[in-house]
């Protein structure tokens, strides 16, 4: 990646509940590059065997069951954490309630000897929609009906449907489509300076004026004096 190329990584987790301290552990992770506010393509997924059951309430949100997490990895192997940690490298991390994940993230990190992941390397995409909306809902949901992001295809939460959706929502924020049509108009006003400057004519056009149209002219011309323009210029 070149020096001039900002790389993030929009990022989401499902966990078993809702607190590390309680025992709760990570279930599926999902996450998506951007290079300069614009996704890649470049997508990491990957459940999780938490070592402890699933709540009733994660069953409903994520429609993961233990049975769907017992042959899937753990954390600590080097298939989940090394694979991730790779594809996050140093990058800034996107997340929504980024306390939420970073916390998640930190405990399974600390698990396994590995160091967190400090709080400057994160941005809140529920913090910036507070700012720019204030009292309006800020929960993903809302945020992607107010921007006409699509949830057609979203029966479930899942970490990496979720950081896709998000990735759209960070653009927005970030003032997406403005920045997108006042690229789109610098270029098409380049293209046309470009490719369409004017030209001299080779040869100069036969006049269209008429001999009645031109005496007409003149005649108006005198009327004006010895001061008018035309004659001081002519």
């Amino acid at each position: 990646m070149s020096q001039d190329q900002i790389r993030e990584v929009v990022f989401d987790t499902e966990t078993t509940g809702l607190n590390p301290e309680d025992g709760d552990r990570i279930i599926e992770i999902g996450a998506v590059e951007l290079l300069n506010h614009i996704p890649t393509g470049r997508t990491f997924r990957t459940l999780i065997n938490p070592r402890r059951e699933v709540s009733a309430d994660t069953i409903r949100i994520t429609g993961l069951t233990d049975d769907h997490l017992k042959d899937a990895p753990f954390f600590e192997s080097a298939e989940v954490v090394d694979a991730f940690l790779d594809f996050l490298e140093d990058s800034v991390i996107i997340a929504h309630n980024a306390g939420f994940d970073r916390a998640f993230l930190n405990m399974e990190l600390g698990r396994c000897g590995r160091p967190p992941v400090p709080e400057n390397r994160w941005i809140d995409t529920a913090a910036m929609a507070r700012r720019k909306f204030p009292g309006a809902p800020a929960s993903l949901d809302a945020l992607c009906k107010r921007f006409d992001i699509s949830l057609e295809s979203r029966t479930f939460h899942g970490a990496l449907l979720d950081s896709q959706l998000l990735a759209g929502v960070y653009l927005e924020l970030m003032g997406g489509r403005a920045r997108a049509f006042a690229f789109e108009t610098v270029t098409e006003v380049e293209e046309i300076e470009i490719h369409h400057a004017a030209q001299q004519r080779p040869e100069p056009l036969d006049p269209s004026l008429t001999e009645f149209e031109r005496a007409a002219h003149d005649a108006f011309v005198e009327k004006l004096g010895a001061e008018a323009l035309w004659k001081r210029y002519a």
